[in-house]
């Protein structure tokens, strides 16, 4: 399983419109790739960064994703974002939280 860690810096706007973009704009379009499997958005307290975690089935599943559908969330997020995003991927080497979820 891998992971795109993707953070940045938020321009001076309010917390519910990026939760709005990530519900009604990028959520969407990420159901949509293969392989996708969660998404994991943090603001700080203070609103000015934000991270965002997306979970992949394979490595593979998480590139396609960043060749062909990433250029269109950087156009939605260019409404709230100050700068350019910093996108890390990582393999995932432990979880709990396919436990965490089938317990709720």
């Amino acid at each position: 399983m891998y992971a795109r860690h993707v953070s940045f810096n938020l321009k001076a706007i309010k917390r519910e419109e990026v939760t709005q973009i990530f519900e009604t704009e990028i959520l969407p379009l990420l159901q949509k790739q293969n392989g996708f499997t969660d998404e994991l958005t943090f603001v700080s307290p203070e609103g000015k960064q934000a991270v965002a975690i997306s979970l992949w089935e394979s490595r593979e599943n998480a590139d396609r994703y960043s060749r062909e559908s990433y250029p269109q969330v950087l156009k939605s997020l260019a409404k709230v974002v100050e700068g350019t995003p910093k996108v890390q991927v990582y393999e995932i080497a432990h979880s709990t939280f396919h436990k965490t979820a089938a317990t709720h």
